[in-house]
C-alpha cells in the first residue's frame, strides 16, 4: 500500500507506533515540566563527592554554567519545541542517523539509570537510614557479601518504590517528582541559610583567593579538571528528559523553552549553594559519601538550632532520601520512555513497546529496569565484599557513564537537523547553534573519555597516575571491562534490532512540523 500524502517534511514511523502514541494522555504542564527537570538535574548524590576536591569547584561550577549549561539549554528548548515526538531523543537521533544508530544511542541512554538505582543511589539511602533512623541489620546472607537481611530488603524496596512512581499513570505519578523538586529544593536552600547563620557566629573554613583558580593540583592521582568536570557534566544533564513525554505535554512548543531556562537557573543556584556551604563548614579531608552532605548538615544544625537539632538532622536526612528515590523515579520515567519508543518504531524489541492503556506507561520496560536494577544490586553485594570488589567500582563507574557517551550522539542532532529539517517551524531558535553543539558535544567527548580511558590525558600533562592505586585494578584489566560493557551494548542493541523487523516492514509517514499536529498516516510496506 502507498504511503499517505502529507504535506510539508514527514517522517517514516510504523504502525504499532501509531497504535501505541493512541493511550498516551496529555498531562505535562509547563510547572510539572520545570519541577520535572529540577528533580532530574538536581542531584544529592554526588554533592560530596563533587566537595572533596575543594574551592577549584566553583570555577569550574562557573565555567559549565556558561560553556556547557547555557549552551546546552538553547540546543534542548528548540529540539524539544520543534521536534515535538514522543521519545525525544531517539526521534532526534532517528531523524539525524537512522534507526540502527539510534537504536544504539537509546540503549546507550537508557541502560544508565536502572544500574545507577540499583548500585549508588540504594546504597546511599540505605546508609543514611541506617545511620540516622534505624539499624538495618538481621540475619546475614552469606552469598550475597554477608550483607543483613533488613538492609537488603530496605534496598529492594528503594528500588521498586522508584518503579512504582515510574509505571503510575503520569497525571498522577507527575506528583511525586514535583514534590521530590519542591523536597530538594527546600532542604537545600535551608541547609544553605543554616550555614550563612553559622558562618556569622563562628566564620568559615579558609579559602584564599587562590584556592579558586585552577591550579596544577592533584587529587588522589587525578588532575582536579578532570575529576571534577565529568561528575559535573554527569549532573548537569537532564534538559531533554521531560521531552521523552513531549505527547503527554499540553503545549510544548511554547512550554519547552521556558520550563529548561528557568530549571537552568534553579540548577545552578541550588547546586552551587549546597556546596559551598559544604565546603564552609568540613575540611576538604573529611568529606566523602553521604557524609559531605548529611555531615555537613550534623556539624551546623547542632550549633545553631540546640535543642531543635536533633528533630532537624532527621527531616534532613528523610528527604535527602526522599530526593534520591525521586532522582531515581524521574529518570526511570524518561529514559524507559526512550527505549519504549524505539521499541515501538523498529529499533528495538517490539515487545517493550507497548504501553498500558490505562496508565499510559510503558510498563514492560519499567518491569525490566526494575529487574535489571534488582539483579545489578545482588551482583553488587556479591561482590563488593570479595577480592572482585575494585572490579565492581570500575564496572559501576563507567556503567554510569554511557550517559555521557549518548549524549555524545544527542548533541550533534541540533546542528544536523537544522540541515536535514531546516524548513520544518521552529518556535524557538538557538542562537549560533553549531557553536552550542560544538561546545556541549566537546564537553562530553572530554567526559567520556576521562571516564572510559582514565589516566591518558593526566600523564599527557605530565602527571603520574597509577591505575592500581586509584582503580584497585591494572590499566589492561580497566580497559579490558570498559571495553566489554560497550560490546555487551551494542550487542544488545543488534539483538533487539534484529528482533524489529517485522515492525519496521510496516510503516506510515507523520508530519515534523509541530505546529500542524502529528499527522494520522496509514500503514505502508517498505
Amino acid at each position: 500500500m502507498a504511503a499517505p500524502d502529507v504535506s510539508g517534511e514527514v517522517e517514516l514511523t510504523t504502525a504499532l507506533a501509531l497504535e501505541e502514541k493512541s493511550k498516551l494522555k496529555k498531562s505535562l504542564r509547563r510547572v510539572d515540566m520545570l519541577l520535572f527537570t529540577i528533580c532530574a538535574m538536581v542531584g544529592v548524590d554526588t554533592l560530596g563527592q563533587v566537595s572533596s576536591f575543594g574551592a577549584q569547584t566553583f570555577f569550574w561550577i562557573a565555567i559549565l554554567s556558561v560553556f556547557f549549561l547555557l549552551p546546552y539549554a538553547f540546543v534542548m528548548s528548540e529540539l524539544g519545541s520543534t521536534f515535538a515526538q514522543e521519545g525525544g531523543p531517539y526521534e532526534w537521533m532517528k531523524l539525524a542517523y537512522g534507526r540502527l544508530t539510534a537504536s544504539f544511542g537509546a540503549v546507550l541512554y537508557w541502560i544508565t539509570n536502572p544500574l545507577w538505582v540499583g548500585g549508588t543511589l540504594c546504597f546511599l539511602a540505605s546508609a543514611a537510614f541506617s545511620q540516622y533512623f534505624i539499624h538495618l541489620g538481621g540475619p546475614k546472607i552469606s552469598f550475597l557479601g554477608h550483607t543483613p537481611i533488613f538492609d537488603l530488603l530496605f534496598k529492594v524496596a528503594f528500588i521498586w518504590i522508584s518503579i512504582i512512581v515510574a509505571i503510575a499513570a503520569l497525571d498522577r505519578g507527575k506528583w511525586i517528582p514535583n514534590f521530590g523538586a519542591l523536597c530538594r529544593a527546600f532542604v537545600l536552600l535551608f541547609f544553605s541559610f543554616t550555614v550563612l547563620i553559622y558562618a556569622f557566629k563562628h566564620g568559615i573554613n579558609g579559602f584564599g583567593f587562590s584556592d579558586f583558580i585552577p591550579g596544577a593540583t592533584s587529587v588522589s592521582g587525578t588532575v582536579i579538571f578532570l575529576g571534577v568536570v565529568p561528575l559535573l557534566l554527569f549532573n548537569y544533564v537532564g534538559f531533554e528528559l521531560a521531552s521523552a513525554a513531549a505527547e503527554e505535554m499540553v503545549d510544548p512548543q511554547k512550554d519547552v523553552p521556558k520550563s529548561v531556562i528557568r530549571s537552568a537557573i534553579a540548577t545552578v543556584i541550588l547546586y552551587s549553594l549546597p556546596i559551598f556551604g559544604i565546603l564552609v563548614v568540613l575540611p576538604t579531608n573529611k568529606i566523602k559519601g553521604i557524609s559531605g552532605f548529611v555531615g555537613a548538615v550534623n556539624a551546623v544544625f547542632g550549633d545553631v538550632y540546640g535543642g531543635a537539632a536533633h528533630m532537624l538532622v532527621k527531616f534532613m536526612v528523610g528527604a535527602f532520601i526522599v530526593s534520591l528515590i525521586t532522582s531515581g523515579a524521574v529518570w526511570m520515567i524518561g529514559s524507559d520512555r526512550v527505549l519504549a519508543v524505539a521499541s515501538y518504531d523498529g529499533a528495538w524489541a517490539p515487545w517493550f513497546g507497548v504501553f498500558n492503556r490505562k496508565l499510559g506507561t510503558p510498563v514492560r520496560v519499567n518491569t525490566m529496569s526494575g529487574v535489571l536494577s534488582t539483579v545489578f544490586l545482588l551482583f553488587a553485594l556479591n561482590l563488593l565484599s570479595g577480592s572482585n570488589a575494585s572490579s565492581f567500582q570500575v564496572i559501576l563507574a563507567l556503567t554510569t557513564s554511557t550517559t555521557l557517551l549518548s549524549y555524545v550522539m544527542i548533541f550533534p542532532t541540533g546542528w544536523l537537523l537544522r540541515l536535514k529539517h531546516g524548513h520544518v517551524h521552529r518556535p524557538y531558535k538557538a542562537p549560533m547553534m553549531a557553536l552550542c553543539v560544538t561546545l556541549c558535544t566537546a564537553w562530553m567527548v572530554i567526559g567520556a573519555w576521562v571516564a572510559f580511558v582514565p589516566g591518558t590525558l593526566e600523564r599527557a600533562l605530565g602527571f603520574s597516575y597509577d591505575y592500581q592505586d586509584v582503580w584497585g585494578v591494572s590499566f589492561a584489566r580497566y580497559e579490558a571491562i570498559s571495553a566489554g560493557i560497550v560490546v555487551l551494548i551494542a550487542v544488545l542493541t543488534a539483538i533487539g534490532y534484529a528482533m524489529a523487523a517485522p515492525v519496521r516492514a510496516q510503516t506510515a509517514e507523520v508530519a515534523l512540523d509541530p505546529s500542524a499536529g502529528l499527522a494520522a498516516g496509514a500503514p505502508a510496506g517498505d
